[in-house]
């Protein structure tokens, strides 16, 4: 009588995703990774630039070749990050449930969780498609000051699976950021000395010429390095 040993079942690969314009990326983006990778056991954290983000509408943004450029930068040497340009690459305004879409497609078998700020996470009923990019996908929300996120009203009445992540209080902000580059003054602190360089080399947010592409244009449709 022969006996038959049993696999154990792999267990679906838990991936984050992390989106955002990142004009600039910023050393508080990279400490919510870092919380992320660790508080979720996450196998894999995607970051997600923004092409044309539509609750940034009015604002000109530095191009995604620059942006791409700076994630890049900030991202070297990170095991387990990637940076995903698709949004970058679609035409007309960014939707977060468009991209989910692809990805569930291409990864059936994977467990998402979305990374959120508190803010972001109470203004989400006003996003395209709310109830549909609910559906199998894990919400984890920053505690605010060590508040426990608050869902708005449309939101709490739906059933959604939501984790709260804990971190240290950062003050640091990309208009911040912006601003500082304005008035001639180190970002270095907040970016990073390889970021901050980029942005005084090509001349970021101090100039009216912040659509530019720099001089060496990161291929968009190429394997990411990061």
């Amino acid at each position: 009588m022969s006996s038959t040993s049993l696999q154990p079942a792999q267990s679906a690969s838990r991936i984050g995703l992390l989106g955002g314009s990142f004009d600039p990326p910023h050393l508080a983006h990279l400490a919510l990774a870092h919380v992320a990778q660790q508080q979720l056991d996450l196998d894999e954290l995607r970051w997600l630039p923004a092409g044309a983000p539509w609750q940034k509408a009015g604002r000109e943004m530095a191009s995604a070749e620059h942006r791409l450029a700076m994630l890049r930068l900030l991202l070297a040497d990170q095991p387990g990050m990637h940076i995903d340009p698709r949004e970058l690459q679609r035409d007309g305004a960014t939707y977060t449930v468009d991209t989910l879409r692809e990805l569930r497609t291409e990864r059936p078998d994977a467990q998402w969780f979305l990374l959120l700020g508190q803010d972001q996470y109470q203004r989400l009923d006003t996003w395209r498609d709310w109830p549909e990019l609910l559906r199998g996908l894990n919400l984890a929300v920053v505690a605010r000051d060590g508040q426990a996120p608050r869902a708005p009203l449309a939101l709490a009445q739906v059933a959604h699976q939501m984790q709260v992540l804990t971190m240290a209080r950062l003050d640091i902000s990309a208009s911040q950021i912006r601003q500082r580059c304005a008035r001639g003054l180190s970002v270095t602190a907040l970016v990073g000395a390889a970021v901050a360089g980029y942005i005084e080399k090509n001349g970021l947010y101090a100039a009216e010429n912040r659509s530019a592409a720099p001089a060496n244009t990161p291929d968009l449709t190429g394997p990411n390095r990061h």
